[in-house]
């Protein structure tokens, strides 16, 4: 099929210009003004903006084991709404992706159901590392501890250095990790318990796990990695003085040691958990203003290198009962762009830094090929956004399988249009074309 953007704003490397986008098969073969093609199917964008498609490298799609909160199917479709067209998955389906065969048996559920691109983390234990170190890096985004523990369900892989040793010893892939330590957060939750029993108040949760759990556990990771000069990549940095411990002097094509920042942690503060509670429950936990705003100066900084979702559906039984009933976790992969460009329009963020930062970045430190960008001979993964039509969040077009979002009634000023996959529209002003899946991601060897 061939497809013509017609007079498109095309937000891409830095540049913000009017221009025509010829799609033919799968790939971008022409960017130019005043491009004709008479075989081609027309998308007039005069007014709209064209951008990469949103990579998101931080998802729990819930397949296999766990689909009564979310499916590759239900969440890919989501995802392909909010203008997201690759996503990297978690291991914590049940079974745990823990083995090699488990890992192909996600990517096959994919070929068959993901309406966007895919890729999926291979997990990693205190009893996987040989099965773990066999990844192949041109087929696998990394390697992650993410939602696991290590050991007899306790604790997470930033907690045990001599093992994380080992594995930065011998890696030759993109490790990245959750960075909490334990044993604070098991200290401030008995005091806590011991304060309020099981009615612990949802604004305690950053109390709990604080600040210096965080730093605490960031620091003792990057002093290891750091070692090995291994590539290490941290997710959701939920503190500003984790954040201050970045480098933002070395080019990011250079730097072995990469970090983000997730759209909760940018958009929420503990002054939400008065009226949204256990909806905006996450681990790490969403801290206060200061911590917020800095994780977004840290972006613009360029100490923080990407913007994920961490997207982790749960039904809303399970995000109900008390602060240790609750489950930590929520849906954003629908929402995740319009918050982004909310606060473009806000003043907070450049729509080329947006798009440095979901696009990319996400591209440049994974090594993806050939996505990311708007740029002749690419996949055509694009979305086409007005920046000028207001919307609200309702349980009506919230698509997640869960049916829930802490955004329900936030009016968003920007709106998706058309998300376009591998050069086919997937999305178009709420209707969706199923008729393909999207493609495995690829990698650089080297990383």
């Amino acid at each position: 099929m061939r497809i013509l953007i017609k007079n498109a704003t095309v937000v891409n490397e830095g540049q913000i210009k009017i221009t025509d986008v010829l799609i033919v098969g799968e790939r971008i073969e022409t960017i130019s003004k005043d491009i004709t093609d008479k075989e081609a199917y027309i998308i007039e964008a005069e007014g709209l903006y064209l951008l990469p498609g949103i990579i998101d490298d931080q998802v729990h799609f819930r397949e296999p084991g766990l689909t009564s909160k979310a499916t590759i199917y239900s969440e890919s479709k989501a995802a392909a709404a909010g203008g997201i067209t690759s996503y990297m998955e978690m291991p914590n389906t049940i079974p745990n992706t823990l083995t090699q065969q488990l890992l192909e048996d996600k990517y096959t559920i994919a070929s068959q159901t993901s309406l966007v691109n895919y890729s999926f983390f291979m997990g990693i234990n205190k009893d996987n590392l040989e099965e773990a170190l066999k990844t192949d890096t041109e087929n696998v985004c990394g390697i992650t501890d993410d939602g696991l523990y290590f050991n007899n369900d306790e604790g997470i892989l930033a907690n045990y250095p001599d093992f994380l040793e080992k594995l930065f010893s011998r890696s030759e892939t993109l490790i990245a990790l959750h960075s909490e330590d334990d044993a604070i957060i098991k200290r401030n939750t008995e005091w806590y318990r011991k304060q309020y029993g099981a009615e612990i108040p949802f604004d305690c949760h950053p109390k709990i796990r604080n600040e210096d759990a965080c730093v605490t556990a960031t620091e003792r990771v990057l002093k290891i990695a750091r070692e090995h000069n291994n590539r290490l990549h941290l997710f959701h940095i939920s503190t500003l003085a984790e954040a201050n411990l970045f480098d933002n002097t070395t080019p990011i094509s250079e730097k072995r040691i990469t970090a983000e920042a997730c759209i909760h942690h940018l958009w929420f503060s503990d002054h939400d958990y008065q009226k949204l509670g256990s909806k905006i429950k996450w681990n790490p936990a969403i801290k206060t203003e200061q911590d917020k705003n800095g994780l977004l100066q840290s972006l613009l900084e360029n100490r923080l290198d990407i913007i994920a979702t961490d997207h982790a559906p749960h039904t809303l039984k399970e995000k109900s009962g008390t602060y240790f009933e609750a489950m930590s976790g929520g849906p954003l992969v629908q929402h995740a762009l319009p918050v982004m460009l909310e606060l473009f329009h806000q003043g907070k963020i450049s729509l080329e830094k947006i798009v440095e930062k979901m696009c990319h970045n996400v591209a440049l430190i994974y090594k993806i090929k050939e996505r990311g960008y708007i740029r002749e001979g690419y996949f055509a993964d694009l979305v086409l956004v007005d920046i000028n039509k207001p919307w609200t969040v309702t349980p009506n077009n919230i698509l997640y399988k869960c049916k829930w979002s802490p955004f329900e009634n936030q009016v968003f000023k920007s709106k998706i249009i058309k998300t376009i996959v591998n050069g086919t529209i997937v999305f178009n002003k709420g209707v969706f074309n199923e008729s393909k899946t999207g493609m495995r991601l690829k990698f650089s060897k080297i990383r």
